[in-house]
């Protein structure tokens, strides 16, 4: 290889390196960039591409490379044109799979990390060192650093041996890393030295001389303290520790560095309202009207308040009450998004007449959220209860736990432990904060947890809630909640009067089952707004005048076209598609398995992002129509050198769970016999290798759901017929349902009959 050969004098190239260079590379797409000292060349250099070239502004001509690859220089020669250029062996790294070589790349990969650490490094350094990983290239990075000598990155491009430049690189590198560490520790020595101590002297000189002018001294602060804690009303042992710290506080001064903690600490202790309580109001019939007034259905939540209220009359007009205990309730509302759940909690704090504080618990991580902070830490406070009891100003709030079921946990502890304490009746009584390491009561509070899903909310925890669903709302509920709530809230927060605009119950509904498709109702609100946001347009821009009735055209203008549809028919029109049912953390929907077959070997393929769960029952149902297809009048041939297919589209969410079986099961028959799925049919159900069905959860949201779809009948096992009593009235006056015992009684409802002279084929 003979290239044009460019010398570098206070510089170096390595390969993967890119460097601009003041030199003539004339038309030469590669060259041989090598290291000059003293007028000596280094015996290796790299060969390296012209990325650009031309001049800088003041004349000077300089090219831009990138290197590739080392190389040993040879014989030198002058060119045509003058240039010097060389004879250059090409040297590529190998890939070594020693021992040695893995310890060593291991070694420099944490002292360079080390390295990043001490100079402050924002994470791109380390990443980039991270995404290498060729041991040659990984010591080469070495080159990077403006700490390393020229001469020291010359030894580097010279040693050509892969091991053996790790070995150096990693040498250079510790060599770094004991010189950040000697300048990191006199640096701190110096900080926490003489200046430091001079500082605080004369800090504490002015604050002295200050505390004099305003005769603030500090028995004035120790008898402020002694008022409060006297007013504060605290249990025995409580003031007790407020006094002990207090006799601290008094001892060492105002002068010392730990007074501040100790004060902090005191603030703490008197500012949690240890007797200060809210006034109930223990008026069953009037907390039913103030949740009625504020939500619309939600029957169970309400009805377990109301007891509540009521248990708690009886209790104290018998003289049955305990002063503490069992004053509070733990509930926990569990349901999809838009549902109310977080509304209804300010609601019950005004039916109770409690104040109300609400945790978002949503990601919470660190279990010192829960339990607060041991003092002995820099900065430390109490946990968020303390701090919800502080901001309520009474020790027998309303403390809403939203998102519970979103709470994480890693290397700081898990914060749904720290919550069995807290969430059980037996044991919130003496509740400890961490930092104010005091028994605190929680018996009285009224704690509501909100979660979207049971099955992410840890088993212990769980045990400790009484649990209310929310399954959501019918299409008739949602257009009663647009009525009596949405609509006037939107036309308040879009600057318009209730006389100024109009809309139809028929319309409402449209908006309900042609633009939203969930459990609650925030989409529908949402819908409403941008209905409303258009017409406060049209009349603050004088294109309308009050009062406006809001018709079809103007819903299409402002929502577009219609997004949902009841496809039930059109999917099913062909056998081997049957409609399920099936229940997700946003509530119920609709799925749509579809089946096919095609020459090939024998087996089955599945799609759909489908969970284990789901991939085993699909394997159950084939298993089953093969074992049975005389029965099911299913030529045995048909499944010969056949390939089956079953899809579950919206193949971007993940599925799971067996409530599918009956379902694929009755798909692979509809593609055997030919007999399509009634499309007003949907089933749900969970089915065994003996035809049995097995019952499911979340009927109630798969039925709101298939009667959002249109569906008229819905198959389900008939242990899940007790069930039924927990779906609205007006929607099982709508639809049939169909308990069943064994798949036989399933393919019966479901199927359409075969035609009168058809014979079993063979798909």
């Amino acid at each position: 290889m003979h290239l044009r050969l460019i010398p570098l004098d206070d510089s170096i190239l390595l390969p993967a390196m890119t460097a601009t260079v003041a030199a003539d590379v004339g038309d030469a797409e590669r060259v041989f960039a090598v290291p000059r000292h003293d007028g000596e060349y280094a015996r290796v250099g790299t060969v390296a591409k012209v990325v650009d070239s031309g001049r800088l502004p003041g004349g000077v001509s300089a090219a831009t490379l990138t290197g590739l690859h080392r190389g040993i220089a040879g014989v030198a020669s002058s060119g045509p044109d003058g240039e010097l250029r060389i004879e250059v062996e090409p040297v590529h790294d190998g890939t070594p799979t020693d021992e040695r070589t893995r310890e060593l790349e291991r070694e420099y990969r944490a002292v360079v990390e080390e390295i990043l650490e001490l100079r402050g490094d924002d994470g791109r350094v380390s990443a980039f060192v991270r995404s290498v990983t060729e041991p040659g290239a990984l010591a080469d990075t070495t080159g990077y650093s403006p700490d390393v000598s020229l001469a020291d990155k010359t030894r580097l491009l010279e040693t050509v041996d892969v091991t053996e430049r790790l070995e150096l690189a990693t040498s250079l590198q510790r060599d770094r890393l004991a010189e950040l560490q000697v300048r990191a520790r006199i640096r701190d020595d110096v900080e926490s030295g003489a200046q430091a101590q001079q500082r605080e002297y004369f800090l504490r000189k002015q604050m002295d001389s200050i505390r004099k002018e305003l005769g603030d001294d500090d028995a004035s602060v120790v008898e402020e303290y002694q008022r409060k804690i006297a007013e504060a009303e605290m249990p025995e042992a409580v003031a007790e520790q407020a006094l002990r710290e207090l006799g601290r506080l008094e001892r060492m001064g105002e002068s010392t560095g730990e007074s501040s903690m100790i004060r902090t600490y005191l603030d703490w202790l008197v500012g949690v309202p240890w007797s200060k309580r809210s006034d109930e109001k223990l008026d069953p019939v009037h907390a039913r009207e103030v949740l009625d007034a504020d939500h619309a259905g939600l029957e169970d939540v309400k009805d377990r308040i109301t007891e509540y209220i009521a248990v708690r009359r009886l209790r104290r007009e018998r003289g049955l009450a305990e002063e503490g205990r069992g004053a509070g309730a733990i509930l926990t509302l569990i349901g999809p998004p838009g549902t109310g759940k977080t509304s209804i909690g300010e609601s019950i704090a005004r039916a109770t007449g409690r104040e109300f504080v609400r945790m978002s618990l949503g990601g919470v991580r660190d279990e010192a959220e829960i339990r607060g902070h041991r003092r002995t830490y820099i900065g430390a406070l109490p946990g968020r209860l303390v701090r919800a009891l502080k901001d309520a100003g009474t020790i027998n709030p309303v403390i809403m736990l939203d998102e519970v079921d979103k709470v994480g946990a890693d290397w700081r502890g898990d914060p749904s432990s720290a919550l069995l304490e807290v969430l059980d009746p037996a044991q919130n009584h003496s509740f400890r904060d961490h930092y104010l390491d005091v028994e605190l009561d929680l018996s009285e509070v009224l704690f509501i947890a909100t979660a979207n899903v049971a099955e992410t909310i840890p088993g212990p925890l769980l045990d400790r809630m009484e649990v209310v669903r929310f399954d959501g709302y019918t299409s008739d509920e949602k257009v009663a909640i647009a009525r009596g709530y949405l609509w006037p809230r939107q036309i308040e927060r879009n600057g318009l009067r209730a006389e100024e605009v109009e809309v139809a119950d028929e319309l409402l509904e449209e908006i309900v089952t042609e633009y939203t498709r969930e459990a609650g109702v925030r989409g529908l609100e949402r819908e409403l707004g941008k209905l409303l946001r258009k017409t406060a347009t049209r009349i603050a821009s004088e294109q309308a005048t009050p009062p406006v009735a809001i018709d079809r055209e103007a819903v299409r203008d402002a929502l577009g076209r219609q997004r949902f549809f009841q496809e039930a028919a059109e999917r099913t029109a062909v056998p081997g598609v049957a409609t399920g049912l099936s229940v997700t953390g946003a509530g119920g929907d609709v799925l749509f398995i579809e089946t096919t077959s095609m020459p090939g070997k024998e087996g089955f393929v599945l799609t759909g992002q489908l969970g284990d769960v789901m991939k085993e029952s699909a394997r159950i149902a084939l298993s089953y129509v093969r074992g049975h297809a005389q029965e099911l009048g299913i030529d045995g041939s048909a499944f010969a050198d056949r390939e089956f297919h079953i899809h579950v589209p919206a193949g971007a969410i993940p599925k799971d769970g067996p409530s599918a079986g009956i379902t694929m099961t009755t798909a692979l028959v509809s593609l055997l016999s030919g007999r399509p799925v009634k499309h007003t049919v949907g089933m749900t159900g969970e089915v065994t290798l003996q035809g049995r069905v097995l019952p499911i959860g979340g009927l109630k949201q798969k039925v709101l759901a298939a009667h959002a779809a249109g569906l008229t009948d819905v198959i389900i096992p008939e242990r899940n017929r007790g069930d039924l009593d927990d779906v609205p009235e007006d929607v099982r006056d709508e639809m049939t349902f169909h308990p069943t015992l064994a798949i036989g009684e399933v393919l019966e409802l479901a199927l359409e009959p075969a035609p009168a002279a058809a014979e079993p084929i063979a798909a």
